[in-house]
């Protein structure tokens, strides 16, 4: 059963972590707060997160230290960043931001709307990738089953399984196209992607395990 989503919300100013927390609230997921770039590792170490709000000045570790550290660890890589900074920076600046692994860099202030958008976008990504995790998960108890698809036990959990993997498809579908009207981030779009492409996999198996069909399935890898 898919949980709230976690943001990782990573500021030393207090004042500023109460500002993002207003404007996510109405998000309704779980809002964790890290006062440095330390902080924020140690809570990576144990918690999955659906993005993370990164301040870019920071005292000790700042912000492109921190999102580098991210991107090296296997269980973080993958976790997008959106980088915060009231910098005048130009070019160069922004260069490195993306350079650290960030999906999006922007300036403060911030138009509450615009970054509440660009959060829920990779919140519900993120959603959707755990719902796929566990269709995989009950596919792969299917087959641990050895009954290849047969019996009345066995069918019943094909036939739940595809019903919820139809509604995944089916949200996904929903979710690509409003990123194409919306013209939303080249990040959010990959990752959308990439997410229909397990999806078809995971159909492919599926089918495979229907009565009568004789194939053995390959399950789409999990990443």
């Amino acid at each position: 059963m898919v949980q709230k989503a976690k943001i990782l919300l990573v500021d030393d100013r207090p004042e500023n972590l109460l500002a993002l927390e207003a404007i996510l609230s109405a998000l309704d997921q779980t809002l964790v707060r890290a006062s440095s770039g330390e902080e924020a590792l140690k809570a990576l170490l144990t918690d999955d997160f659906a993005v993370i709000l990164l301040d870019v000045q920071m005292p000790g570790m700042d912000g492109f230290e921190t999102a580098a550290h991210i991107k090296r660890r296997e269980r973080t890589r993958d976790i997008p960043i959106i980088f915060l900074t009231a910098i005048n920076h130009g070019p160069h600046h922004t260069f490195r931001g993306y350079a650290a692994g960030a999906v999006d860099y922007i300036s403060k202030p911030f138009d509450p709307w615009v970054l509440r958008a660009k959060v829920s976008v990779f919140v519900e990504l993120y959603m959707k990738n755990c719902k796929l995790r566990e269709q995989a998960a009950l596919l792969r108890l299917q087959l641990e089953g050895g009954e290849g698809g047969h019996g009345k036990e066995s069918a019943g959990l094909l036939a739940e399984l595809s019903a919820r993997l139809a509604a995944v498809e089916e949200q996904a579908e929903a979710l690509s196209k409003q990123l194409d009207d919306d013209s939303a981030d080249a990040a959010a779009v990959a990752t959308a992607a990439h997410l229909e492409r397990k999806l078809t996999g995971l159909r492919r198996a599926l089918d495979a395990l229907e009565p009568g069909t004789g194939t053995a399935p390959t399950l789409p890898a999990q990443s």
